[in-house]
């Protein structure tokens, strides 16, 4: 039985996994913003990092899949020491092949660890973020998301710097892999050993709790929540891959306007993920969600068919803003149930991914056949999808969360 935890413990707890969250993001974005610098180290084409990025994704989705053995076979604790030395060690890697040795082989060896350790631990994390959420009976979920969106924000910004004053690939994606292993690996000294995310289990159990794990994908529920889940991440995916060439390439305008529209978008997500809980905790979470994606629609509407570049920026700052809550609230509303958060949270978490790795490439393929502004049509129908398959979120009976109280 877990033990009842000291306000103390809890907010050292909460800590920990809110720096868990802006070391994996800071990670992630370390490496994404020398993709320009690695692709003239390694001699290759948009082609060869289309590869490198395949794998990576190839490898995160092997990572999803494991998460749930893991999380079952040793708990989230334990498990995320061994995730994020796979991350942090890829990310090591990758600094040895792109600069030391120039070796695309060794590159891709190191991505294909640091797309493992990194969904893995995702997983991990957010199953964790869940059980913090459910100890102080408060949304939480979003603000754990944002520090994860300013751990990429301040990684791209250092990215930037980096490149801008000539530093090795080498030498920042070490740094960057010290901060992150540092960082993370401390903060899991205060992660408390709780029995409700299988840190510590009798082994006759661990055959009934893979079995559980395996039920949740007969579970109509997950695959509601996987369906906002699905429609969001397309949202937010699209929009950080494709934005940039929307506003080049369908709008006319100048790179440096795609970087400004892309900045609109992740401000405007971030801060919604600030404000996101409390919003939650007043209307509940099906409401929010209900209205998040109406606005995300009419944002998107808005973008594509703007006349002028004011009315799509304002465009792009209601997309993000509308496509901010539905990953965090679809990962709330997987971890409910306590006795099957691990395993639900890993599964919607994995349809949420499918969606964000998978998406991307598709939309670039439809692209080349019917033009961005025409292929964004698509993200419009499935964000409508999203805002339908709401009512899936709504909390079940004796979680402490997300159902918001009107006053």
């Amino acid at each position: 039985m877990d033990t009842v935890l000291t306000r103390s413990q809890l907010v050292r707890w909460r800590t920990a996994i809110f720096t868990i969250f802006a070391v994996v993001g800071l990670g992630f974005a370390s490496w994404a913003s020398r993709l320009p610098a690695v692709k003239k180290e390694l001699g290759t084409d948009d082609f060869g990092i289309g590869v490198l990025l395949f794998i990576s994704g190839a490898a995160a989705i092997v990572g999803l899949t494991l998460a749930n053995i893991i999380v079952v076979r040793w708990g989230a604790r334990r498990g995320m020491i061994a995730t994020l030395l796979s991350f942090g060690g890829g990310v090591i890697v990758i600094g040895f092949g792109v600069e030391i040795t120039h070796s695309y082989a060794l590159t891709a060896v190191g991505l294909a660890f640091l797309g493992l350790g990194m969904s893995a631990t995702d997983v991990m994390m957010n199953v964790e973020a869940a059980a913090v959420e459910q100890s102080f009976g408060r949304t939480l979920m979003p603000l754990f998301h944002a520090f994860f969106s300013i751990g990429t924000v301040v990684g791209a910004g250092v990215g930037i710097a980096m490149s801008a004053w000539n530093v090795g690939v080498a030498a920042h994606l070490w740094a960057a892999a010290a901060l992150v292993l540092g960082a993370g690996l401390l903060s899991i000294a205060w992660v408390p050993t709780r029995e409700s995310v299988g840190d510590e289990a009798p082994d006759a159990s661990r055959r009934d709790r893979f079995k559980a794990a395996l039920a949740v994908w007969r579970d109509p529920r997950t695959w509601a929540i996987g369906a906002i889940m699905l429609g969001m991440a397309f949202a937010e995916g699209s929009a950080n891959d494709w934005l940039t060439i929307a506003v080049v390439d369908g709008h006319g305008e100048t790179e440096a306007m795609g970087a400004v529209a892309l900045t609109v978008f992740s401000v405007a997500m971030t801060v919604f993920r600030i404000l996101g809980g409390p919003l939650v905790d007043r209307i509940g979470r099906v409401w929010t969600l209900r209205i998040l994606s109406v606005a995300a629609g009419v944002g998107l509407i808005m973008f594509i068919l703007a006349p002028s570049l004011p009315i799509a920026f304002v465009g792009v700052a209601l997309w993000g803003a509308g496509a901010s809550l539905g990953f965090p609230l679809g990962m709330s509303a997987a971890a409910d149930d306590p006795a099957k958060a691990a395993a639900s949270v890993s599964a919607a978490a994995t349809i949420g991914y499918v969606a964000f790795l998978c998406g991307p490439p598709v939309l670039g393929w439809i692209s080349q056949q019917i033009g961005i502004l025409s292929t964004l049509w698509i993200i419009v129908a499935l964000i409508a999808m999203s805002g339908l398959a709401s009512g899936a979120a709504k909390p079940i009976a004796g979680s402490k969360v997300g159902a918001g109280h009107h006053h």
